[in-house]
């Protein structure tokens, strides 16, 4: 093949090649673990590489004849079972990831849309105990004073004391019941 085909132009043979570049990028097929999955993942392969290279020199040691041999078989035992635990710790945890987070793998999946419900859920009941404190008025930002110095904010509700005089006397007159006055609403 010379220059010209390798190129994409039309060969000898009259067909036109079809040039690829030199990294063609897949979609993912498994999506990336959790981070606390990849953790026990990575941490029970390094134990499992390790009791295997105790093993080897157990198995090495017991051959030559060597006094190294007893100490390494005691101790690669040990290893299997830490190994065995590192294995049991990443099902674990993929389970307790799962159960928590839910399924992420699906972006439609059951867990994340029962998360999205309860997340409005839970905007609605605070915006309903918002709107519950301040009495359906609305407080409008960066809204200054109208008045002087005692003047309360546009939109802010206001109260008073009842009519009878009930706060210059430091207390409420048994009969008067102090009902805050607010703002009209078009102020």
């Amino acid at each position: 093949m010379e220059t010209d085909g390798r190129r994409g132009a039309e060969s000898a043979e009259g067909f036109r090649e079809v040039s690829r570049g030199l990294w063609v990028e897949e979609p993912a097929k498994r999506y990336r673990m959790p981070d606390a999955v990849r953790t026990a993942a990575v941490r029970a392969v390094i134990i499992a590489a390790i009791t295997l290279i105790q093993a080897t020199i157990a198995f090495l040691s017991t051959l030559a004849g060597s006094w190294l041999a007893f100490p390494m078989v005691l101790s690669s035992v040990a290893s299997t079972v830490v190994a065995t635990w590192g294995v049991l710790d990443v099902w674990v945890t993929r389970q307790m990831w799962n159960q928590r987070g839910g399924v992420v793998s699906v972006p439609s999946s059951t867990a994340r849309q029962l998360r999205r419900e309860r997340r409005r859920a839970r905007r609605a009941a605070r915006s309903a105990a918002r709107s519950a404190d301040r009495g359906g008025a609305r407080i409008r930002r960066g809204a200054r004073p109208r008045g002087g110095a005692g003047a309360p904010e546009t939109g802010a509700p206001e109260t008073s004391a009842p009519e009878t005089g009930a706060h210059e006397a430091g207390g409420q007159e048994a009969g008067a019941a102090a009902t805050p006055r607010r703002a009209p609403a078009s102020v």
